[in-house]
């Protein structure tokens, strides 16, 4: 029995057993027993995560991919998670004990993924998965580049991110119509910021909600003073904008009155 991939569930099956290992082999596997698997599917790539001395653990919203898993997987069967992963409260779940997140993600939550990866921070220290390959270049982008944005900053300011390899369409049942590309995200040492987080995302957003406009223009919803204004800063664009720079650009707001606005 084969799993019938659900296009409004974003599922396209890997069928490359060399790629599924080199993805799983992709963790470094250090400061953790836990790894979650998303969206296993038919258990391509499980099947080498559990080769792994670590605690396995897969959520999969697919009733179908469940059944599947839990007459193929019978010692997994406990650790199978029938949930959306988007509404999990990993705290509760994995009592905050740390966890890596991996998984050939469906498209059309992958970045979803990642914010929600970045709310758990504290508890994730390693990420590592296939995203379709546009969306893989964006989130470890450098500043200066067009795909450089909100997603970008948002998660390289608590992860170094790294862009793995390519993988074609090929390797998928059915093929997606793009490339996909796989990436890993190790969580910095220091990952905590000298900034209210919630305001540093807003700003973050804010600027890049007017990508082409400098800062002086996108930023206008805040009440910047015109000494602030004089700032070198306001006259750049954001996609121009190290991490740093954009952290500097929170403080500076948030000095000049603008945190509760």
């Amino acid at each position: 029995m084969n799993v019938r991939a659900k296009k409004h569930l974003g599922q396209h099956f890997l069928t490359d057993e060399s790629i599924a290992a080199k993805i799983a082999d992709s963790l470094s596997l250090d400061g953790y027993q836990n790894i979650l698997e998303i969206g296993p599917g038919m258990g391509v790539l499980t099947k080498y995560l559990l080769k792994k001395n670590k605690t396995v653990w897969v959520v999969e919203i697919d009733t179908e991919s469940i059944d599947y898993l839990n007459s193929h997987y019978l010692h997994l069967s406990d650790r199978i998670i029938n949930a959306d992963f988007l509404k999990m409260d990993l705290g509760t779940y994995f009592n905050k004990a740390p966890l890596a997140i991996i998984g050939n993600f469906p498209y059309n939550i992958s970045s979803q993924i990642v914010f929600k990866t970045i709310e758990f921070r504290d508890q994730i220290p390693e990420f590592s998965g296939m995203f379709q390959k546009e969306v893989a270049k964006r989130i470890t982008a450098d500043p200066g580049s067009k795909t450089y944005g909100i997603i970008s900053v948002l998660t390289q300011a608590f992860y170094e991110t790294e862009y793995l390899f390519t993988v074609p369409p090929s390797v998928f049942n059915p093929p997606p119509r793009v490339d996909s590309g796989v990436l890993r995200l190790v969580r910095k040492k220091d990952y905590s910021l000298p900034v209210d987080v919630a305001f540093f995302f807003r700003v973050v957003k804010t600027a890049f909600n007017q990508r082409r406009k400098t800062l002086r223009n996108s930023l206008k919803s805040f009440q910047i003073s015109d000494k602030l204004k004089e700032d070198a800063i306001f006259a750049l664009r954001p996609e121009q904008l190290t991490v740093q720079q954009f952290v500097e650009l929170t403080k500076s707001l948030a000095e000049d009155g603008n945190r509760d606005h």
